[in-house]
């Protein structure tokens, strides 16, 4: 999981550098104003399909991962189930974590 947290950081680091050059580039260009108005409004429509498209593919991707853990609680409740045999209708799946009982101390 850490190596996830670090690609992610790499990742945010480079796209605000990408973003900081490019705009650095516009402002130093020796261009018209016009153009350069142009130029970042073409660009921000540009990065914004990107954005869109990124976050569909995000959305997908949690879809999907959600698709497979639920199989995998279903076959989990399945195996459950046939271990338990007959005893199955009186266990109830809940899916908030148990609390764990306090521990009592053996000094009393």
């Amino acid at each position: 999981m850490a190596d996830r947290d670090e690609f992610g950081a790499f990742l945010v680091g480079f796209l605000v550098g990408a973003v900081a050059g490019g705009v650095t580039a516009l402002l130093m260009a020796p261009q018209s104003g016009e153009e350069t108005r142009t130029m970042i409004r073409d660009k921000s429509i540009e990065l914004r399909d990107k954005a869109s498209v990124t976050a569909e593919e995000a959305m997908r991707r949690a879809q999907a991962a959600a698709d497979d853990a639920k199989a995998w609680a279903a076959q989990a409740s399945e195996t459950a189930r046939a271990k338990l045999g007959g005893k199955s209708a009186d266990v109830e799946v809940d899916a908030a974590p148990a609390a764990k009982p306090a521990a009592k101390s053996s000094s009393s």
